[in-house]
């Protein structure tokens, strides 16, 4: 039989059930446009996390507490960078590096009648501007003397502005943060949210007075830059052999900048293969859909097989007559499917990160197609085989 003749009794055939068809190819629809949506979202968190991390700079080490990777990690085990360990670590490489250990609270921050809940308050030293990127839109950072002095000053986000001053000008102004008063001396730029945190709701204080204030004597981090990118690894190597002096192996964990992207984009990476792989299981269950449907069109339509048969039909030319149904509302569905996850994901992402690849989309079409045909297959086989006399006294 001639193609065309072929494509012709497929459409027709599909034409006559136009609603069984559309209800067949909504399976196939939201497994691609699943596909689509979540791989765009997962790409889209790895590329912002990536970004984020980058931004940071190359040249950036992270001192955490416990082991990461082991059987306890970070706020698993009891921490011992203590301030004094931080101090010792500063002393000792300091012409090499750049170190400032960050103790963070969360508390109520008030002004006047006015209050800021579940604020984050950083206590840092004066140094947290040139390792951590500090973009400041009034005012300025504290500097070493009042950090060291214990100055009850602090910079302030976005969000804290919006909520205590939000007629007026911050700088100047005191306030109270667990009990003490602080001069607002600097506004910060505005960072926005990562990963549903508000990163505009932080104030920033000298590390002295944070030590002071909120009665701790461990740090949550220490930051460590080196002075170029070249001393990154003897940075590490000489950090590890100082706090090796005073702790065991298991006590800390000395991240790079590297080490940081491949641990956040393996995860990712997971992450997003999982996020496919539980949208294409709706598309296997359109494909089972599509082989329903086409063993019910085999069954209807036995007489007209029979009747096609008698007059010379091969049985090659039924198998792929039933074969191009089944893929053509597969190949239907994979790109009304398409289409829509490329236009949600456009919608989305002004929202939340969404970033859609090619290959994302390469693959759920590949995999719509295939879906057609491996689950049209044994419906075509089904028809191809029937009896021509067997078909005909079918009632």
């Amino acid at each position: 039989m001639h193609k065309k003749e072929l494509i012709n009794l497929a459409l027709s055939s599909l034409r006559s059930n136009k609603l069984r068809s559309a209800l067949t190819t909504l399976g196939i629809i939201i497994g691609v446009f699943s596909v689509i949506l979540l791989v765009a979202l997962g790409n889209g968190l790895q590329k912002y996390i990536t970004d984020q991390i980058s931004g940071l700079g190359s040249n950036i080490l992270f001192v955490l507490p416990g082991k990461v990777g082991g059987t306890q990690g970070p706020g698993d085990s009891i921490n011992k960078l203590t301030v004094a360990n931080a101090k010792y670590l500063e002393s000792r490489i300091n012409s090499i590096a750049l170190v400032s250990p960050l103790i963070s609270k969360i508390t109520t921050v008030k002004y006047q009648n006015k209050s800021n809940k579940n604020t984050q308050v950083w206590g840092t030293s004066s140094s947290f501007p040139d390792i951590i990127k500090t973009d400041l839109v009034r005012g300025s950072f504290f500097t070493t003397a009042q950090e060291k002095s214990g100055g009850k000053v602090a910079v302030i986000g976005q969000t804290v502005v919006k909520n205590l001053f939000p007629t007026s000008d911050p700088i100047g102004k005191k306030v109270l943060i667990s009990g003490g008063r602080y001069t607002v001396i600097g506004v910060s730029a505005k960072k926005g949210s990562s990963f549903g945190q508000d990163q505009d709701n932080v104030i920033v204080i000298p590390f002295s007075a944070a030590r002071k204030q909120f009665s701790i004597d461990t740090v949550n981090y220490i930051y460590l830059s080196a002075k170029s990118p070249e001393l990154v690894t003897f940075v590490k190597k000489r950090a590890t052999e100082i706090l090796l002096s005073r702790f065991e192996e298991d006590d800390f964990t000395i991240m790079t900048q590297e080490q940081t992207l491949q641990t956040v984009t393996s995860i990712t990476s997971v992450l997003t293969i999982a996020l496919g792989g539980i949208a294409a299981i709706s598309l296997l269950v359109g494909g089972i859909g599509v082989m329903n449907i086409m063993l019910v069109s085999v069954t209807e339509r036995t007489k007209e097989i029979g009747l096609r048969k008698a007059l010379g039909a091969r049985r090659i030319d039924i198998l792929l007559q039933f074969l191009l149904e089944a893929v053509t509302l597969s190949l239907v569905g994979g790109l009304t499917g398409i289409l829509l996850g490329f236009l949600v994901s456009l919608i989305v992402s002004q929202f939340f990160v969404a970033d859609i690849t090619p290959w994302s989309v390469i693959l759920a079409f590949f995999f719509s197609v295939a879906v057609g045909i491996v689950f049209g297959i044994a419906p075509a086989i089904r028809a191809s085989r029937l009896s021509p006399i067997e078909a005909l006294r079918y009632e």
